[in-house]
């Protein structure tokens, strides 16, 4: 019997939608803002009105019946007063490589990439100074979702974008982990992710022992136990900063 050809669809690993392509007749891609996971977000415009958006395209092996794309897009609503998350407008719809394709519609904000931020400056790592003013936006930010019992749960310099003010930072955040309802774990574990990204970005182990105390009682050794012993959400991490006594 002759082999039957392999009607299966291949898996969809990148879009690489190039500049100036046209999507759903209504907006045009700009340019690739980063990618992960569960998809690519690209900057776009909005044909009709001229205005710049972001959209998060979604790998459909990645969005099964649309749980990723609807559980993201739910999460990102009710957590719409949270200045540090970017607001959500709508989802589409597209076809893509014989594929059901769905892309969320959200602002897009100006800013660099915390990695690249971090990479730009003299020794690629900031001061702590700088650090504990990066350290405090990203816990007052993240205060808000921790107070309506939702987390984050993917902290990293690749999922932020920084503006800076002054001695303070514009602080947005990108995609945030949509499996399952928060829990005190979750909530705990994005504290740990925030002391592990100050310890990172102010220069990690090679320059730890050349902190002054304060700095080193905020990181607690990267320890899990110690640190959550000081702070077991955001609002307790932002108040810590807020009252240290420096020696």
């Amino acid at each position: 019997m002759p082999k039957r050809p392999d009607t299966k669809i291949p898996d969809i690993v990148t879009f690489d939608f190039k500049p100036g392509r046209i999507l759903a007749r209504k907006y045009e891609i700009i340019s690739l803002l980063g990618a992960g996971w569960e998809g690519e977000v690209y900057k776009i415009l909005e044909i009709t009105t001229g205005i710049e958006r972001a959209a998060k395209f979604f790998f459909p092996k990645r969005n099964p019946r649309d749980r990723s794309s609807r559980f993201y897009a739910k999460k990102l609503h009710k957590l719409r007063q949270c200045h540090v998350l970017i607001q959500y407008h709508h989802q589409e719809i597209i076809t893509y490589r014989n594929q059901t394709i769905t892309f969320l519609v959200s602002d897009y904000v100006e800013g660099e990439l915390l990695s690249d931020y971090v990479a730009r400056q003299p020794g690629k790592r900031l001061t702590a100074f700088e650090g504990l003013h990066m350290l405090h936006s990203l816990a007052s930010g993240i205060e808000c979702i921790h107070r309506q019992r939702e987390y984050h749960g993917d902290l990293h310099d690749n999922n932020i974008i920084v503006r800076r003010f002054g001695i303070g930072f514009d602080i947005k955040l990108l995609d945030m982990y949509h499996w399952g309802a928060a829990s005190p774990a979750n909530i705990h574990s994005d504290v740990v992710e925030l002391i592990r990204l100050f310890y990172e970005i102010i220069g990690g182990k090679k320059f730890y022992a050349k902190h002054p105390p304060e700095i080193k009682a905020i990181c607690c050794g990267l320890k899990r136990s110690l640190i959550l012993s000081k702070y077991r959400n955001a609002g307790q991490l932002r108040q810590y900063l807020e009252t240290i006594n420096w020696e």
